[in-house]
């Protein structure tokens, strides 16, 4: 993946926790115009297409920061951070929302899906719910603890996020 981006002329590429995260520098503005430039060169690598998420490192660190970030993992829940290339329409919110149960919990801000997953009764395994028969748009899932990870080791403003982390 490093070499593909940075061929792609981005610079201090990186990859994170091998699970398709890759940090890097451009001085690129437009989000869209980036995202495609990655998945055309991923294509052209790999062979198959690829769906690009592009966040910046101050985007990064108000994820993370957010109000939903900070719900308890703990007693049976697993947080979960569903990334979109756009923002969902109204129609596909409400689509969305209509999924949540006592088992998935679902809030939609901006281009991010924030998912908490409570466990089956017993305490074996996890509800799973037909996110891409739902949503019917390319996503990309990363677990809340990885995305805090990234955020320590990547976003502008540590300290900011360094504090929700502590107050956990």
């Amino acid at each position: 993946m490093r070499r593909v981006f940075e061929s792609l002329h981005f610079s201090d590429v990186a990859t994170f926790i091998g699970s398709g995260n890759v940090v890097f520098k451009t001085s690129a503005k437009n989000v869209k115009v980036l995202e495609r430039r990655i998945e055309k060169g991923l294509q052209s690598a790999l062979g198959y297409e690829v769906a690009a998420f592009v966040r910046t490192d101050t985007e990064l660190a108000q994820i993370v920061t957010c109000r939903q970030f900070r719900q308890s993992e703990a007693d049976g829940r697993d947080f979960n951070i569903i990334f979109l290339a756009d923002a969902l329409s109204d129609s596909l919110r409400c689509k969305l929302m209509a999924l949540n149960t006592d088992a998935n919990g679902f809030s939609v801000r901006g281009r991010e899906i924030y998912w908490l997953r409570r466990k089956k009764h017993g305490g074996v395994g996890f509800f799973n719910v037909p996110l891409e028969k739902t949503l019917g748009v390319p996503f990309t899932i990363r677990g809340g603890k990885t995305i805090k990870k990234m955020a320590l080791t990547y976003a502008r403003n540590v300290d900011e996020v360094a504090s929700v982390v502590k107050s956990r």
